[in-house]
């Protein structure tokens, strides 16, 4: 389903007029209206978060829909390309449990690394 498609059918199914969630997310209901109509593009990153956002919806599940990645998962594969294109061709193959579990390590894993640096 394309971006603004979904935006309408989510706004819509809350019922939340068009107004009410241009102003939620900082725009003009003039602008917004022809997005929801695939009429213009998708806008630019933050108003898709916070699109997102006011619809309950993940963030980065928007930036795929609306066909751009944010700009933090994009400065840590530009700080390194070979790893992250590794990482992610490598868990393609996974099940959404077994990504599940290695994000839970990876997390225990960074919360271990920052006390660490906080004690010393």
């Amino acid at each position: 389903m394309k971006f603004g498609r979904t935006v309408r059918k989510l706004r819509e199914g809350k019922n939340i007029s068009i107004a009410q969630l241009a102003r939620q997310v900082g725009m003009s209901p003039t602008y917004l209206a022809p997005i929801e109509r695939d009429v213009f593009p998708p806008p630019a990153e933050q108003k898709v978060v916070r699109i997102a956002k006011a619809l309950g919806q993940d963030p980065d599940e928007f930036l795929a829909l609306a066909g751009r990645i944010g700009t933090d998962l994009r400065k840590i594969i530009k700080r390194r390309p070979a790893r992250a294109g590794q990482l992610l061709r490598a868990i393609d193959v996974l099940s959404d449990q077994e990504i599940d579990s290695l994000l839970s390590n990876a997390r225990k894993r960074g919360r271990a690394g920052r006390a660490k640096a906080v004690a010393k």
